[in-house]
Parts: structure tokens; C-alpha cells; sequence
């Protein structure tokens, strides 16, 4: 069975997250040798007696390839922490999600990305808003990342693909269970350009308890979060603040300040969030006008000997910079430098460890053998 099955196994257990899943494969090398270790083991690896002996009986009754027949089943992808495919940004952020489920696809294009959520009762003013900076962020080649949620999730996630852009809804439930209900066209939609994604697994009903962890997600695939209208409780505020945590930026759009959808987020700007006055301050800041060029660099050719030699050695599986030199037999420092330029430019991706994989253009997404 693949690695990932167990990886899912410990996602199926309740009171196994990032931090304990994390330990157990760190002090016993994976997350089968951890899912095989008996309960003696496992408490012996941080769970403590109690959790242990639950987790003992609960992967008992869990059929491995039965559960992983459904999910292929349902053309749901599993990414793992620390792998390849897994998004660069999200594994960047302290305690990332260790098992992410995803339906659609997501590209080396989505690592420019920006998150728009706001309040489910959304006013005109936040409707327009939403629309416009929804439309020239896709416009602009930037992925538009929210959670499908009423109001400015939804604007915001239907202008991008009207405007022929990206989007990522992250889910407070399944990737199977489309919430709310009536944008299940809108999540069909995202399926094709783009993604539904969530850390929750497939079949796990929407609850309210769910949706603000999720936000860390939203926020953690985006260089910056923009908070559209948002009332002094509103959600969109706990994602302004797992942003801030993770060292993003964060915007605030002002609005009236006797519109209860206005409060929060002026009190956001009050707070030190960015006004958000005009969309060209969003792009000038994070430097996304460069985007579009960044595409079209990465479908020139290396630029020089060296970066084509380097391209040539690397493929899918990823390589170990000392790897590269040896092979290369190039100076390590001439090495580093070509491979940080291949990266700003889009011919490689750096993976944990100092390891480096190329990326195909032709499939606009990582490249796999």
C-alpha cells in the first residue's frame, strides 16, 4: 500500500493533527512503521497511554484500501506534507495541514495567489468591490483563493472564472460534500479551473466548528488575504488574523462606518491592515504586476550553459543540491545561483530539503514523469 494511505488513516483519527502526525512519522521514520507500531509504542512517541490505545482501536476498524478505492474513486487527489505536489506557500506556515484532499488541479501558477472573503450578507458596494478586484486579479494571471461560502466568497470565486482566471475554494467539509448547497454549479465550475480543497476527509459534513480552522488554509496558499466587508464577529477576520500570524498581508477595504458589514473591517485598517483603495495598491505591493512576465518567463529557454546543463539533470523525482553539483560538476556556489534564478524564473521548484524538481510548462503544473 502507498505511503499516503497511512497518512490518510491517521486523518480518519480524531486528535491526530499536524503536530502529533508530524512527531509520530518524525520518531518512528514514516507513517506506516508509525500506523503498524503497537499502542506501547505510540505512547512512548508523545501520544500518552490513553490516546494511544483509541488510536490502537480506531485503525482496527479502519479498511486502508477501502477507503482509498473511495477516494480515487471520486477523482480526489491526496497531497502530503512534504511532497512535491504539496503548495509551497501552505508548507511554509507553522503547523501546515499534513493531509490535504483536492478535486481540479492545482499549478505552479497558484503559488501567486490572493485570498478575497468577507461577509455572507454582502451590500452592493461589497458586491462591486468583490467583482472588480476579483476580475483584474484574474486578469492579471493571480489565482483567487476563498471558501465558496454566500455573499463575497461566491462573487468573488464566480468573477475570476468569468474573467477566465484560477480560483481555490478551501472547504469547511469534504471535498465531496459541496456547502452551501446551491453553488454546487460554481464548485463544478472551480473543478475546472481551478480546485475545491480541504484537510478534512472526504465525507465529513459541513459544521460550524469546521470553518474557522479552515481559514488558516485560505489564508496560508495566499501571499496576501483581502477582507471585502466584514461584520466586528465576522469569520473573515479570523483569516485576517491566521495571515498575520503567518507573516501575509493583509488588506482591509473601508467602508461606511455605520454599515454593520463595515465594522470589522475597519477596525482591521484602525489595527494596521492596509487600506485597500485602489487594486493597483494590492499589485504594487506584493509586485504582482510582474506576473504575467513571470509566465511568459518561464516559457523561455534557460539562459545561459549552466542553467541548461542543471535542467537537464533534473526531472520529477527530486534531487539533493550535493546531488546536482556532483553530477553537474560545477562549484556548489555556481550551482546555488543558477538554481535560485531557475526558480524566480519558473524552470524549478525547490522542495523540503534543499531538493530541487524541474517544472514542465506544457502541463502547466509540476512536473511528474
Amino acid at each position: 500500500m502507498d505511503e499516503k494511505a497511512y497518512w490518510v488513516g491517521f486523518n480518519h483519527i480524531k486528535g491526530i493533527g499536524a503536530v502529533r502526525l508530524t512527531a509520530l512519522i518524525s520518531h518512528f521514520g514514516s507513517a506506516e512503521a508509525a500506523w503498524r507500531a503497537p499502542a506501547s509504542q505510540l505512547a512512548q512517541a508523545g501520544l500518552g497511554s490513553k490516546l494511544a490505545e483509541r488510536v490502537s482501536q480506531l485503525r482496527a476498524s479502519l479498511d486502508l484500501p477501502k477507503i482509498i478505492e473511495q477516494i480515487e474513486s471520486k477523482g480526489i487527489r491526496v497531497l502530503t506534507l512534504g511532497s512535491e505536489d504539496y503548495p509551497q506557500h501552505l508548507a511554509e506556515v507553522d503547523q501546515p495541514p499534513p493531509v490535504l484532499y483536492v478535486r481540479g488541479t492545482l499549478t505552479y501558477e497558484d503559488q501567486w495567489a490572493v485570498a478575497i472573503v468577507g461577509t455572507r450578507a454582502v451590500t452592493a458596494y461589497g458586491n462591486q468591490i468583490t467583482h472588480e478586484l476579483a476580475t483584474v486579479l484574474a486578469g492579471n494571471g493571480i489565482t483567487v483563493v476563498s471558501g465558496l461560502a454566500r455573499g463575497v466568497d461566491t462573487v468573488a470565486h464566480t468573477a475570476a472564472l468569468k474573467a477566465g482566471g484560477r480560483s481555490l475554494a478551501i472547504l469547511g467539509c469534504g471535498v465531496d460534500r459541496i456547502y452551501p448547497p446551491e453553488n454546487r454549479q460554481l464548485a463544478e465550475k472551480l473543478m475546472a479551473q481551478g480546485a475545491l480543497v480541504s484537510d478534512y476527509a472526504p465525507g465529513t459534513p459541513p459544521d460550524s466548528v469546521n470553518f474557522p480552522p479552515r481559514n488558516r488554509i485560505i489564508s496560508g496558499l495566499s501571499l496576501a488575504t483581502v477582507v471585502i466587508e466584514a461584520g466586528g464577529t465576522s469569520g473573515a477576520l479570523i483569516t485576517a488574523g491566521f495571515a498575520v500570524e503567518q507573516g501575509r498581508e493583509v488588506f482591509g477595504v473601508p467602508g461606511n462606518i455605520l454599515a454593520l458589514q463595515s465594522k470589522g473591517t475597519n477596525r482591521l485598517i484602525q489595527n494596521g491592515a492596509r487600506p485597500l483603495l485602489d487594486v493597483r495598491d494590492l499589485l504594487d505591493v506584493l509586485n504582482l504586476t510582474r506576473n504575467l512576465e513571470r509566465r511568459e518567463v518561464r516559457k523561455a529557454i534557460p539562459s545561459d550553459e549552466t542553467e541548461a546543463h542543471l535542467l537537464g539533470l533534473l526531472g520529477g523525482e527530486p534531487l539533493h543540491v550535493d546531488e546536482i553539483r556532483a553530477q553537474s560538476g560545477l562549484p556548489i556556489e555556481k550551482v546555488s545561483a543558477a538554481l535560485t534564478m531557475m526558480e524566480l524564473n519558473g524552470m524549478v521548484r525547490h522542495v523540503s530539503g534543499m531538493q530541487y524538481v524541474a517544472v514542465r510548462e506544457d502541463r502547466g503544473d509540476y512536473f511528474t514523469d
